[in-house]
This record gives C-alpha cells, structure tokens and sequence, in this order.
C-alpha cells in the first residue's frame, strides 16, 4: 500500500495564488479597473514628464484658449488654457496626483483606525465590543461631509489637514467589517490551536485573523478610496479643500463654473477625468468582492 504524500505548504500557496490570477482574469470589471487605474498612476507618476508646461505658471494674453479639437486650438495647449492662462492638460496630470494621493492616504489612514478597532470588537468582545459599537454609532450620527466643512473651516484647509479630517472621519466602515468577519473567524480552528500553544493576543490578532480578514480590508480600502476623492472634490469646490493654486480637480471645476456656459471644457475635462476615476475605482473594488469570495457571488 502507498500513501500518497501531502502537498507541501509553498506547493499549496502557489495552487491558491494560481486560482485566484485565473479567477481574476476572468473577472471583465476587474482588468478594465486595474487598466484605467494603471493609465492614472501611469499619468501621475509621469506628470512631469508629460506635461508641456508649468501648471502653476499664468499667461493672461492666453486665456481660456480651447483644446485642440475647437477651431481656434493649438497643438501649444492641447487641452487648452484656464482663465488665468495656465495650461489645462499640465494642471489635470498634476491634479491626478493630488487625487490618488489623497485617496490612498485616507484610505490607509481609516483603515488602520478601524481595523484595529474591528480586531479588538471582534474577538475581545463584551465590553469592548460594547464600547466600539458605540463609537460606531456616534461616528454614523455624524454627517461626515458637515463635520469635515466645520472642521476644515475652523483650523484652515491645507492638503494635509483634508487627508487627516476625512481620514478620522472614514474609519467606520472598516470597522464594522472587520468586526463582523472577526467575529466569524475566531472561533475556527487555527486561532483555537494557536491559543492552545500559548501564542500572545497579539500574536493570534495580527499573525492569525488579520491576514485571513485582510480580502474583506482590501474590499472595503477601495470604496473608501474612491469615498475620500469625491469628498475631497466636494470640499474643494465648495473652497474648503486644497487651495489654490494646487491643481485639485474640484477646485478646477469650482474656478470653471463661472464660464460653463461659454468654455464648457473648463468643467468637463477635470469632471470627467474624476468620473472615470472614481468609476475605476468601484470596478476593482467590485471585481475583487467577486474574486476574493467566488463562491458567494449570485
């Protein structure tokens, strides 16, 4: 008789890592987010290259000069100028930088307050269970939009305190998701053999439950992301987010809204490259919902 031998830990890892790379090739959502997110970072990271020009710089006698495709544009500003003259197509690359640089601090910086807060629900339970909910709830009693306009309003607005007001404020759903997932792992049995070895909480919280709750994390990371940068352009719009002249994309629309009806461009290049942003955002999110939990799809 010959008994088979079991299938080494690395050999494994690498069949699960195998599955989930055919899974998410076949996930269409998936590949178009993770292209047109690839084409922003791409942008982004290039803006100094690619733009033609200084977006900061202002040339008055070439105002609101039309993209290329108007009958009076030029290959000089191929998406034209601004009011005050800068060169749009360098202010919209620079601001996709301010863009994704935002989302993905608010997102680390909410995901790090609520997961930590969801572990500690989650598998201490009782009172701090209690108390966490509680600050749950007193979070989601507050509008996070009003608390961000009266806190930006009351200690001035700058780049860095938008990332640290909408990253204190977005933790919430982080932490519900995690206390929930927590919840249904800890009883398993890898986290019952490791208190049985005598292993630390620390230990079991971060080396056992995190890495196994970490796709609902991954989950939730993108639709926060995608949250932050709406309500970054939504602060910044209503002149409360990042000053000028940092090229945000909603304080471009906001400088454009003045001149919708007679320089439609102004509002609809940094308008639509947000939209396409945020809607490549969504799709990775969702197309990870999908591969990360294949069996629960409908």
């Amino acid at each position: 008789m010959t008994i088979a031998a079991a299938p080494s830990p690395s050999a494994a890892e690498d069949s699960a890592a195998t599955g989930f790379a055919h899974r998410a090739v076949r996930e269409p959502a998936l590949m178009i987010g993770l292209a047109l997110i690839g084409v922003f970072v791409t942008l982004a990271v290039f803006a100094q290259v690619l733009a033609t020009h200084d977006p900061y710089a202002q040339d008055l006698t070439r105002r609101t000069i039309p993209p290329l495709w108007y009958a009076k544009g030029n290959w000089d500003h191929l998406l034209g100028t601004d009011p005050l003259g800068r060169d749009y197509l360098a202010r919209l690359l620079f601001g996709a930088r301010i863009s994704l640089l935002i989302g993905f601090c608010v997102a680390a910086l909410a995901g790090v307050i609520g997961t930590v807060m969801g572990l500690a629900a989650g598998y201490f339970g009782g009172k701090v269970d209690i108390a966490v909910s509680f600050l749950v709830t007193t979070r989601l009693a507050m509008p996070v939009i009003l608390v961000a306009l009266a806190v930006v309003a009351l200690i001035g607005s700058s780049l860095v305190v938008v990332i640290l007001v909408l990253g204190l404020l977005k933790w919430d759903r982080f932490a519900v998701v995690i206390r929930s997932a927590t919840q249904q792992v800890r009883s398993l049995d890898y986290v019952t053999a490791a208190e049985a070895i005598g292993a630390s909480r620390w230990r079991i919280l971060f080396g056992e439950i995190l890495p196994n709750v970490a796709p609902h994390l991954i989950v939730v990371a993108t639709l926060e992301m995608a949250s932050a940068i709406l309500l970054e352009a939504a602060l910044s719009f209503l002149g409360l987010g990042v000053q000028p002249p940092l090229p945000s994309w909603g304080l471009m629309i906001s400088e454009a809204k003045a001149y919708m009806f007679f320089s439609f461009w102004l509002i609809a290049l940094p308008g639509g490259a947000l939209a396409v942003l945020i809607l490549a955002i969504n799709l990775v999110g969702d197309g990870l919902r999908d591969v990360l939990a294949p069996d629960g799809r409908g």
